[in-house]
C-alpha cells in the first residue's frame, strides 16, 4: 500500500515510514521479558528532568504548540510512555502487537500507529482535516475536528490524528491478521530515526505475535 501526502500536509514538514506485516496471530502478551528489557533500558537512559530536554521529545512538543495542542497537557504518545516507566509504572498490556508497538515507540521516542489493513477502506493520504469532519477515536465516541489537523485518513474517514491518536475503525482486534505500522516524523527529527522506530516495531511484532514481513519499508512524502 502506498499513502499520499498532499502538499497542504507536507508544507507542515511532516513525514512517515511505513511498513506492514501478515500473518499476525493477535493474543494477549504471554512473555514480557521484551517489555520489562526496554523499562530497564529506559530507566538507565533518562530522568523526567532529561527526557524533558531530550531533542526529540522537543522537537515533537514544538510541533505540538504548532498545531494548537498543548503538550503539557496532552503528551506525545512516545514521551507519555516513557514518563509512564520512569515513574515506576510498567508498561501497560494491550495486546501482543500494540504492546510491541508501544515499546518501539519508547525506545526511540517516535510515536507508532497501528493499523488493521483489512479495515483500510480504499487509499490512505496525509492530509488536513476539514472542518466539521468526525474522528471517532480508540475509546468511543466521536469528535467534530475543527478543520486544518494533520491527519491520515482513508476513502471514508479520518484514522490517525496526527501525530497522537487513532481511530477505533482501524485498532488492533483479535481478528485483526495484516497490521499497517506507521512511524511519524515531525520537524526536527531525522529520517532514519523515524525509520528505525518502525523497523523495530515489525521486528517485535513479528517476535511477539508472529507473521511476516509483507513490504519493505517506505517514506512518505
Amino acid at each position: 500500500m502506498e499513502i499520499g501526502v498532499r502538499d497542504e500536509a507536507a508544507s507542515l514538514g511532516i513525514f512517515i515510514a511505513y511498513a506492514s506485516v501478515e500473518g499476525v496471530k493477535v493474543a494477549p502478551t504471554t512473555d514480557d521479558s521484551f517489555m520489562r528489557e526496554a523499562a530497564e533500558e529506559l530507566r538507565s537512559k533518562y530522568t523526567l528532568q532529561s527526557l524533558k530536554e531530550d531533542p526529540v521529545v522537543r522537537a515533537y512538543r514544538d510541533f505540538y504548540w504548532r498545531i494548537g495542542i498543548d503538550p503539557t497537557k496532552t503528551r506525545p504518545s512516545s514521551e507519555a510512555m516513557v514518563r509512564r516507566v520512569l515513574k515506576g509504572r510498567h508498561f501497560p498490556k494491550i495486546n501482543n502487537v500494540v504492546d510491541a508497538g508501544n515499546v518501539a515507540s519508547a525506545l526511540t521516542l517516535v510515536p507508532i500507529g497501528l493499523y488493521d489493513l483489512d479495515r483500510i477502506s480504499g487509499k490512505l493520504e496525509i492530509r488536513l482535516a476539514r472542518e466539521g469532519e468526525i474522528f471517532r477515536p480508540i475509546g468511543g465516541g466521536e469528535e467534530v475536528l475543527r478543520g486544518g489537523e494533520p491527519v491520515i485518513a482513508d476513502e471514508e474517514e479520518v484514522l490517525f490524528l496526527y501525530p497522537h491518536r487513532d481511530s477505533r475503525k482501524t485498532m488492533i482486534t483479535e481478528s485483526t491478521t495484516r497490521v499497517l505500522v506507521v512511524g511519524a516524523g515531525v520537524p526536527g527529527v531525522e529520517v532514519p530515526r523515524v525509520r528505525r522506530a518502525a523497523n523495530l516495531s515489525v521486528d517485535l511484532i513479528i517476535r511477539n505475535a508472529g507473521g511476516r514481513r509483507a513490504s519493505e519499508t517506505r517514506l512518505a512524502p
